[in-house]
């Protein structure tokens, strides 16, 4: 049998099976009493009838699956905006097709269905605000499309809120709101590498909001004839109208007393060797101690009586108007180790860090007034009054060290929260990291310092910009590396 011939045969074969439902739906008829007038009619009504009962049942079947994913409670949290999102929920994918979220795309997110009905909706939010994705899917084929209203809302960035007004520079006493410097102390020829220094400070949130001046200060100096090195940093106080203008003059009248007698001092640097060659004789460390009570110490009075005579020039000023406090530190290389002396008056931080030896250490503790967020300044009378102003002095012999970090508390508060970090290695090592890798989520790099890179000061001020709720206060921060 040919092709032509099995499809009439199956042809002949259809028609057989159709004459006989025929025969049977007439005999069917005229067992129940329709006559064939009424056939066509009844035919009409039992396909509507049927029609209609298969289209309810098809809705209430889409109603039940509607119902079902209603009663799964989703909920999407809220996000803020540039900060990463993601929110995950599971539909019943055997029951369910053509899932999709309209409207996350416009706000800058990605949703993605997996085979096994998870759903995942991701990215960054470029918009803030109240908004409200609808989620669609198809249920039974033939039903319309459903659809599900999901609220959700996006915080606008905090850094967003911040204004950043500038000074005025016509107002007494003017400061840059922000400053930076790199000191790159070069090898000498046939020695080693040498440490460079680096330092930023950065006007806080709060003061750029009202387009108030920054108060911290800092100031670094090399001495190549004498190899030392000489750092400072300032905390001007809040609530002392011209402490800016005191923080400015207690860094650079340190530096300028310290320079000047490291210059050319023999007696000095005879004094450090006998110590470290006889670290238990008393008598040199006693000789020892009272040339850096020469040095330091007298710096650190002298920076006092010189805000003393600025706020005198003015009637009406007086010196707790420039209150500020004050931290410096001179530190030399020899054969033998590093010598380093500080002076550290307020809050912040002084800490010799260690990454080899993995030691942290602070150079002093930072004073704590009888309520939260006060201290002591430099402008104290009562400062220099007592003997306990000797205890405000460091001295130290260390082989090397990685770096030695000065920081106002704008930068110390965020970074270490309690004085159990401040005194931990493990913090300061993870601080050090911050350093290096930077903010990556706030788009912050890090600073390189490494030897020789004068990109370390610009690098070091856009760190200050780090984001931490509830810390707005000035940030400066002077290393030696």
């Amino acid at each position: 049998m040919d092709r032509k011939q099995r499809m009439a045969a199956r042809h002949k074969h259809s028609a057989a099976g159709i004459d006989k439902s025929v025969r049977a739906f007439d005999r069917a008829m005229r067992e129940a009493g329709v006559n064939a007038s009424d056939k066509e009619s009844f035919l009409n009504w039992a396909i509507t009838s049927l029609w209609d009962t298969f289209k309810e049942q098809r809705m209430n079947q889409r109603i039940m699956i509607e119902n079902e994913i209603r009663l799964l409670g989703l909920r999407l949290p809220n996000g803020t905006v540039k900060k990463e999102y993601t929110s995950t929920f599971r539909l019943p994918a055997d029951r369910i097709s053509d899932i999709s979220l309209s409207g996350a795309e416009e706000l800058g997110l990605k949703f993605e269905v997996l085979p096994d009905g998870e759903c995942i909706l991701s990215g960054r939010p470029k918009e803030a605000g109240d908004f409200t994705l609808r989620l669609r899917y198809s249920t039974v084929e033939g039903e319309p499309i459903s659809e599900l209203q999901l609220p959700v809302a996006f915080n606008p960035d905090p850094k967003e809120l911040w204004r950043n007004i500038e000074t005025d520079p016509n107002i007494p006493y003017y400061k840059r709101d922000s400053d930076s410097d790199f000191i790159n102390v070069e090898a000498k020829a046939g020695g080693g590498k040498r440490k460079n220094m680096v330092a930023a400070s950065q006007r806080g949130r709060s003061h750029a909001q009202e387009g108030k001046p920054r108060d911290d200060h800092f100031s670094l100096f090399h001495c190549e004839e004498s190899d030392w090195y000489i750092m400072a940093v300032a905390d001007g106080a809040g609530s002392a109208r011209y402490s800016r203008w005191g923080s400015k003059v207690a860094c650079e009248t340190v530096i300028d007393h310290c320079k000047n007698l490291l210059l050319d001092n023999p007696e000095f640097e005879k004094a450090i060797a006998d110590f470290k060659a006889s670290p238990t004789d008393v008598d040199k460390r006693s000789v020892l101690t009272n040339m850096v009570h020469e040095i330091v110490l007298k710096g650190a009075k002298k920076a006092h009586d010189r805000i003393n005579e600025v706020a005198n020039r003015e009637e009406g000023l007086k010196p707790k108007d420039f209150a500020t406090t004050l931290m410096f530190a001179i530190c030399k290389k020899y054969d033998f180790g590093w010598f380093i002396a500080s002076f550290w008056v307020g809050d912040g931080a002084i800490c010799l860090f260690d990454a080899n030896n993995k030691t942290a250490k602070m150079l002093g503790t930072p004073d704590e007034g009888e309520f939260s967020g006060q201290t002591r300044f430099l402008t104290m009378p009562e400062i220099f009054r007592t003997a306990d102003v000797y205890k405000r002095l460091r001295m130290a012999i260390v082989p090397d060290f990685t770096a030695l970090f000065l920081m106002s508390d704008g930068v110390s508060d965020p970074m270490f929260e309690t004085d159990r970090k401040l005194n931990d290695y493990a913090s300061w090592n993870d601080f050090c990291d911050m350093l290096r890798e930077g903010f990556p989520e706030d788009g912050i790099g890090g600073v390189d310092l490494s030897d020789d890179n004068e990109a370390a000061a610009s690098q070091l001020l856009g760190w200050l910009d780090f984001w931490s709720p509830g810390n707005h206060d000035d940030r400066t921060i002077a290393i030696l590396y």
